[in-house]
């Protein structure tokens, strides 16, 4: 069950490339990381550049961008996860344009102790082996 944050510093991103970028990660949490598109959440955070801090400075002049993705630890592999931070970065440029630095990090939790309805990855993982 990934959930995807990514900030952006353009408050006026369009919905259209918003909408590309939802897509876009589901489709690399789907082909990257063997996740399910159907319990992959995107939640796209748009903030004013002053707000966004590099080297301890207000950003300006320029666009950025950054993705953290929680999934859950040991179902992946090392070769996986550079796939999707490779390619995440790609996506990022070729919908937003060039970018500051577009950091990408990936959030590996233990499955006790994060889930969705109710239900902890753990005894998702365990019904689903049942089944």
């Amino acid at each position: 069950m990934p959930f995807i944050r990514v900030t952006v510093t353009d408050t006026a991103l369009p919905a259209h490339a918003q909408r590309t970028l939802a897509e876009g990660l589901t489709g690399l949490a789907v082909s990257a990381l063997r996740k399910s598109g159907a319990r992959t959440i995107v939640h796209v955070d748009l903030v004013p550049a002053d707000r966004y801090y590099v080297d301890g400075r207000p950003l300006t002049g320029g666009l950025d961008a950054h993705v953290e993705a929680t999934i859950t630890v040991g179902t992946n592999s090392a070769a996986e996860k550079a796939a999707f931070i490779a390619e995440t970065g790609e996506l990022m440029t070729k919908t937003l344009g060039p970018l500051a630095r577009c950091g990408v990090a990936l959030h590996e939790l233990h499955p006790e102790s994060y889930g969705y309805d109710g239900v902890t990855q753990f005894d998702f993982y365990r019904r689903a082996a049942v089944k």
